[in-house]
């Protein structure tokens, strides 16, 4: 197998940032990535920064067109890839392959170096922060297959990424939905009314709540987040437990999704911060400034309480089956994340603490009402969950072929297999368990109870279901 100079695959390209003096030059239609972006990984089509038609001509040299890698190439980034299709500019800590020759796969390349992490920190100048400047970057060497090869092993390995990539997308239009009917229903006040008209356009009766300093149907209260009938703060502490369980830091969560984790631990040997017990209907939240991540644990989750434990940078918060996707959408409402920022506080990491959230009030909307929201989106958390961990599993099959795939020590076709297996081995576990379960409660699908019904009882009883 022959190898390559990375700067002989195509243009290589450091990004550059455009004058931070001049304010016109950021937010437009132009993606600025930058190293956080790159936790993400795969294809890039949105980031947190923009930049406008001036800032990115300000740059045109050191922007990017058409399907590029991209790679982290200083401090704790190092070494982090992922893919851009668009037009866009990066900053000055990534270095971009461009403009690929036909005759490599660009997927191919850029799985390759999704495994080279450890590698790119070692040949990095060492200083007090590691860099991997643009010469350096050129010179390294891929080992580079025939074309056919590249191209088996890419459409392989992205086939699973496009794949996590349609859960993602899915569960994103139905939070979107949930949150829509949150909105209608607890922010505009349109709820069903008696007679099934919305609320508040119809002439419900709102009262001014002063505290919130806004108008709220008549007979609804408020109370702070701290002290409220929908949900109590879980404390700092978690059972003892025997074997490993997998630690899930702040770090490894990006908005809702678990993008990585860090290795396994025992009980004795976590580390201090390993110290917060998820439970059965809990929401959480990072508590640092600025930083969005939360976590939703419903009954789909069930492997996060089985099988982790997680940051005491997360604040977690007790629901029962009726709160849970009402104080779920309440944390998820930008109001929280800017009270979140303005009350943050601390010397050297700012953050909430469980006494500050005595000032974040929350409605309350009436039993029955919240019992109506959960019935009405219940299903679409649970398939969010479901795709969550369907991603996790995939990302996992695929994290442990992928290095044996490069290296030659299976083939395509065998790694198909063994993808084919595991989803063969779970399916008939999980198909003998739900016989078994009809079997011992002598049931079976019969007039209104078909089928799906019967299996969507078994999977919010059955403990072991992941």
């Amino acid at each position: 197998m022959k190898k390559v100079k990375l700067g002989e695959i195509g243009k290589i390209v450091t990004g550059k940032t455009p004058s931070t003096k001049n304010i016109s030059y950021f937010g437009g239609d132009y993606l600025f990535i930058t190293p956080s972006d790159l936790h993400k990984k795969w294809l890039i089509e949105k980031t947190e920064r923009s930049l406008s038609q001036n800032g990115f001509k300000s740059i045109l040299s050191n922007t990017i067109n058409g399907l590029s890698i991209l790679v982290g190439c200083i401090g704790w980034d190092m070494g982090n890839v992922a893919l851009v299709e668009k037009c866009c500019a990066t900053n000055q800590q990534i270095n971009a392959i461009t403009q690929i020759k036909p005759e490599y796969n660009p997927y191919y390349i850029y799985y390759w170096l999704t495994t080279k992490k450890d590698y790119l920190f070692k040949v990095a100048s060492v200083t007090r922060t590691p860099i991997l400047n643009k010469t350096t970057f050129e010179e390294l060497l891929i080992p580079i297959p025939s074309k056919l090869t590249q191209d088996n092993i890419a459409n392989f390995l992205s086939s699973i990424d496009k794949k996590i990539e349609l859960n993602n997308k899915i569960s994103k239009e139905l939070e979107a939905m949930a949150k829509a009917l949150y909105d209608y229903w607890f922010v505009q006040f349109d709820f069903p009314d008696k007679n099934g008209k919305p609320y508040k356009s119809s002439g419900g009766l709102m009262l001014q709540n002063e505290t919130l300093k806004r108008e709220i149907p008549k007979g609804w209260s408020i109370e702070s987040l701290n002290k409220t009938e929908l949900c109590s703060i879980i404390p700092v502490g978690i059972k003892q437990f025997h074997g490993e369980k997998t630690y899930l830091a702040t770090a490894d969560v990006s908005g809702t999704e678990i993008v990585s984790h860090n290795e396994n631990t025992s009980y004795e040997n976590r580390v201090s911060r390993a110290n917060m017990q998820p439970t059965l209907n809990s929401v959480w939240f990072a508590k640092m400034k600025n930083t969005v991540k939360h976590l939703l644990i419903n009954i789909s989750a069930k492997e996060l309480i089985k099988n982790y434990i997680f940051s005491t940078g997360f604040c977690g918060l007790q629901c029962n089956e009726n709160t849970i996707y009402y104080i779920w959408n309440y944390l998820r409402n930008d109001y929280f994340e800017k009270k979140k920022d303005t009350v943050a506080s601390g010397a050297t990491q700012q953050a909430i603490n469980d006494d500050d959230l005595s000032g974040f009030f929350v409605v309350i909307p009436p039993d029955e009402l919240l019992k109506q929201f959960y019935a009405k989106v219940s299903s679409f958390y649970a398939l969010i969950n479901r795709n969550k961990f369907e991603n996790i599993e995939l990302a996992t099959l695929r994290d442990f072929l992928l290095p044996m795939l490069m290296n030659g020590q299976i083939q395509v076709t065998e790694a198909g297999n063994i993808i084919n297996k595991t989803q063969s081995i779970k399916k008939q576990d999980y198909n003998q368990r739900f016989e078994l379960w009809l079997n011992n409660q002598k049931l079976a699908a019969r007039g209104e109870i078909d089928i799906q019904t019967l299996r969507e009882m078994f999977d919010a009883m059955d403990d072991d279901d992941k």
